[in-house]
C-alpha cells in the first residue's frame, strides 16, 4: 500500500509572503504533532489559485482520520470558505534528499 497525498485548496486571495510564512508557523506545531499519526509532510500552499497545503500521509486511512467532516467545518470557520480537498495515492517517489526511490515506502533496490 502507498502513502496518500492530499491537496487542500482554499479559494482565497494570496497573502503576502509574510503573511504566509506568519499562518505557516503559527500551525506547524499542530501538523508537527500528527508524524505520530501518520503525517509525513506538509507544505504550505500560497499562490494565484489560492493558499492551502500539500499533505503527505503514510496511508489514505491517517489522511482520513484526520479529515473529518468536523475539521472541514472548523476549517471553513476558520477561513471563511471550505477547503477543496483532492487525494491522490502515490506508489512511487523520488526522494532526492535521501538519494532513493521509495516503492509504497520502502527503498527500492537498484542494481548497479
Amino acid at each position: 500500500m502507498g502513502n496518500c497525498i492530499v491537496v487542500v485548496q482554499f479559494d482565497l486571495p494570496k497573502r503576502t509572503e509574510e503573511q504566509a510564512i506568519k499562518g505557516g508557523t503559527g500551525t506547524a506545531p499542530v501538523y508537527r504533532d500528527l508524524g505520530r499519526k501518520g503525517l509525513i509532510r506538509k507544505d504550505y500552499l500560497n499562490g494565484e489559485a489560492g493558499t492551502g497545503g500539500v499533505y503527505l500521509w503514510e496511508s489514505r486511512a491517517a489522511a482520513e482520520a484526520w479529515f473529518t467532516e468536523e475539521r472541514m467545518a472548523d476549517l471553513t470557520k476558520r477561513f471563511g470558505a471550505r477547503p477543496r480537498l483532492t487525494w491522490y495515492d502515490t506508489h512511487v517517489t523520488v526522494d532526492n534528499l535521501k538519494g532513493e526511490t521509495l516503492v509504497n515506502g520502502k527503498a527500492l533496490e537498484i542494481a548497479a
